[in-house]
């Protein structure tokens, strides 16, 4: 399993940015995808998860301002950035698991398949 984050970039504040992860070798049946982020001496912090069935999930800070979607073959995932503060500055990390928990706790440790990240920074 392979994923492959896109999209981030340099953007000033109030601006939107839309991250897409192509993941080989996975459908999300049965599992969950998620969006991570870690901002320098911080700690990572889940963003927004998706249950295969399309049910969402979000990180307080991020509620009204991000909307996470997958593609008809859930094999894509994509987070879609509206509105953006400088705290959102952060890698971005996507995330795959094959069970639903991961989705339920939202804990990375229950995601086995990451991303290498694409870097997002709002000024």
């Amino acid at each position: 399993v392979q994923l492959v984050e896109s999209g981030g970039g340099s953007v000033q504040a109030g601006g939107s940015l839309r991250l897409s992860c192509a993941v080989s070798g996975y459908t999300n049946d049965g599992g969950c995808m998620g969006w991570f982020r870690q901002a320098p001496g911080q700690e990572r912090e889940g963003v927004a998860r998706i249950y295969s069935g399309g049910t969402t999930e979000y990180a307080g800070s991020v509620l009204g301002r991000f909307i996470i979607s997958q593609d008809n073959t859930k094999s894509t995932a994509f987070l879609q950035m509206y509105a953006l503060k400088p705290e959102d500055t952060a890698m971005y990390y996507c995330a795959a698991a094959t069970t639903v928990v991961a989705c339920v706790t939202g804990n990375e440790r229950d995601f086995a398949y990451w991303g290498q990240g694409t870097q997002v920074t709002v000024s």
